[in-house]
This record gives C-alpha cells, sequence and structure tokens, in this order.
C-alpha cells in the first residue's frame, strides 16, 4: 500500500478514487503514564510519556485507515492528513487523533 501526504504519485497515474479513508481513535493515558506524565509536567521539559501515548495513537488511527483503504480495493492511499485534539468529560482526559486521506488505485505508467 502506497500512502503519501502527496495527491500524485511519480511513475503513477491515478485510474480510479475510491473516496474517503480514515482511521480514528480516542485514548487516555495508562496510569504510568498519567504518573509519570504529571511529575514531568512540575519540572518542565519533553513529557516522554505522554509523547508515547500520542505516538501510539497515531499508530493505531494509521493502521485503521489503511485497513479501511484496503476493505475498499484500494492500492493507495494520497492526501494523507492527521488531526488531533482533546476529548474530556466528567474528569477523564483524552486524545483523539483522525487519520484520514482518498483511497485510490493507482496504474504504473
Amino acid at each position: 500500500m502506497i500512502v503519501t501526504t502527496t495527491f500524485t504519485v511519480e511513475d503513477h497515474r491515478i485510474v480510479e478514487y475510491l473516496g474517503l479513508v480514515r482511521g480514528i481513535i480516542v485514548r487516555s493515558p495508562t496510569i504510568s503514564q498519567g504518573f509519570f506524565g504529571g511529575l514531568k509536567s512540575i519540572i518542565g521539559g519533553n513529557i516522554e510519556a505522554f509523547t508515547e501515548m500520542c505516538e501510539q495513537a497515531r499508530a493505531t488511527a494509521y493502521d485503521a485507515m489503511v485497513n479501511h483503504a484496503e476493505e475498499l480495493g484500494a492500492n493507495a492511499i494520497v492526501g494523507v492528513h492527521y488531526d488531533g485534539s482533546d476529548v474530556s468529560s466528567n474528569n477523564v482526559n483524552a486524545t483523539e487523533v483522525l487519520c484520514y486521506g482518498t483511497a485510490v488505485i493507482l496504474e504504473k505508467l
């Protein structure tokens, strides 16, 4: 599966657009990530525990997007983007990560 942020792929042409594909995850920190992240936020600097949580969320959203494209029969996804936002309700904080793009069928030139 070719996945790119661009809307073209060198030496290929798009022969069919299959539509929007996406992967979404809403994730909160584990107990240890929350504890160590909270301690680090007092001291300052890079909060590795939260960085790890966000990277895991991005990877899961990406994988879900690719799976969605495969279900449609795509061999590529173009115009890929990530969006993220905070979600909170009743003292529960989480991060939403959305990965999306356009599923296509490419043909090598």
